[in-house]
């Protein structure tokens, strides 16, 4: 057990609540993405990539589109 990771130890150590609450998706991170996987993150990382983080003096933050007049996302 010592090879295993965090979540699999957790997941090890929580079975009997899965038992009653249902399991978890179980999945390697260590497999390749998918074709349709990598064109969404392409596409998620484009929507990202049109906003900005706004700071208010009170440390708070807000995010506000770059370019007010670009509609294609909304």
């Amino acid at each position: 057990m010592s090879g295993e990771s965090a979540a699999r130890r957790f997941m090890h150590a929580t079975g009997k609540l899965r038992a009653i609450f249902g399991p978890a998706h179980v999945s390697s991170m260590t497999h390749e993405m998918t074709e349709e996987n990598k064109q969404l993150l392409v596409q998620r990382e484009a929507e990202a990539q049109q906003w900005e983080t706004v700071t208010r003096p009170d440390g708070s933050t807000y995010v506000v589109p770059k370019d007010p007049t670009d509609r294609s996302l909304r």
